[in-house]
């Protein structure tokens, strides 16, 4: 059933109700006399009820039915206001839900750690956790599914804003025992000709194929895998070399064999790891602690090689 009434319709009843005349509610609530006068009296039409008997310059009083309504009214704009507060309280406090995403690469280094940390830190607050491909975490982001990302500055829309917190070169992962795990680092041109085990995710592959690409170089992909675990694992067992920009302590694969990281020698384009956002979206002050937050604990969380991220074009040509 439709409301038949509005809350201004309720704050100018109240406002004359307690004032007595329309001129004095008129000044109390900053609006022209016969504004109230004609709200008033829609009111009444509305409700199919009189509120106020009209006194001849002495003012209006409260009929027996306007008072119960008057009561009721000043309990529904108390009760209004009270959720404004809410609002205002969740708005400018680190308190209530938060839904993050992640990139399903990065979740299992990344998200559970951070999560934690920030809940220590922040108990008032409610986390909830969801990953999917930077496609995904777009999608859900444009359609207010989560409050932020922790991705991977990839083909970013102008709609979104994204926050760099550390730049991440690339690097080649290795068998242990592969000829080329002595070195200290490596050029592309060295592993061209070796077999490529690719991380065959939408946005990924392409940043990675474009790696050789823009040095003249063509990789001998042998495999592919949309998992990074499976990749870790084939590398181990010697089927080839994997690329990577989120490197982890741990030099172990998911089945216990082991593998080496090293960096790649050139002038390669890293990635940037930050916070991505629906730019017009109000950060509630949630969402502005787990910013500050992921800032302050990054570095904390296991990676290795973390940088800051540099003050340039995050979005790859």
């Amino acid at each position: 059933m439709p409301l038949r009434f509005s809350f201004r319709q309720l704050e100018y009843l109240v406002a004359v109700g307690e004032a007595g005349t329309i001129a004095l509610a008129a000044q109390r609530v900053n609006v022209s006399s016969p504004s109230i006068s004609s709200a008033i009296s829609q009111l009444e039409a509305d409700l199919g009820l009189q509120l106020f008997v009209r006194h001849h310059a002495q003012g209006l009083s409260l009929t027996p039915g306007g008072r119960q309504v008057f009561n009721e009214a000043k309990k529904i704009l108390f009760s209004a206001n009270g959720l404004n507060n809410l609002a205002n309280d969740i708005v400018e406090k680190a308190r209530g839900p938060i839904t993050i995403g992640t990139l399903s690469t990065i979740a299992p280094i990344v998200s559970a750690r951070l999560r934690r940390a920030f809940e220590a830190a922040y108990p008032e607050a409610s986390v909830t956790m969801k990953e999917g491909s930077q496609a995904d975490l777009l999608r859900m982001l444009g359609q207010a599914e989560i409050d932020l990302a922790i991705t991977y500055d990839l083909e970013i829309p102008k709609d979104i804003q994204f926050e760099a917190l550390a730049s991440l070169p690339p690097q080649v992962m290795l068998a242990s025992d592969h000829p080329k795990a002595q070195q200290t680092a490596l050029s592309l041109a060295e592993l061209e000709d070796e077999n490529m085990i690719l991380l065959d995710l939408p946005l990924s592959r392409e940043y990675f194929l474009s790696l050789f690409r823009e040095c003249g170089l063509r990789p001998n992909i042998t495999e592919r895998t949309s998992d990074m675990s499976m990749v870790r694992s084939l590398v181990a067992n010697g089927y080839g070399f994997g690329l990577v920009n989120l490197r982890i302590a741990s030099e172990r694969a998911p089945d216990g064999e082991t593998l080496v990281t090293r960096p790649l020698t050139g002038a390669l384009r890293p990635l940037d790891l930050g916070l991505a956002t629906k730019g017009t979206v109000r950060r509630s002050g949630v969402v502005a602690a787990f910013f500050d937050h992921a800032k302050a604990h990054l570095h904390d969380i296991g990676l290795m090689r973390l940088g800051p991220a540099p003050q340039r074009d995050r979005r790859p040509d």
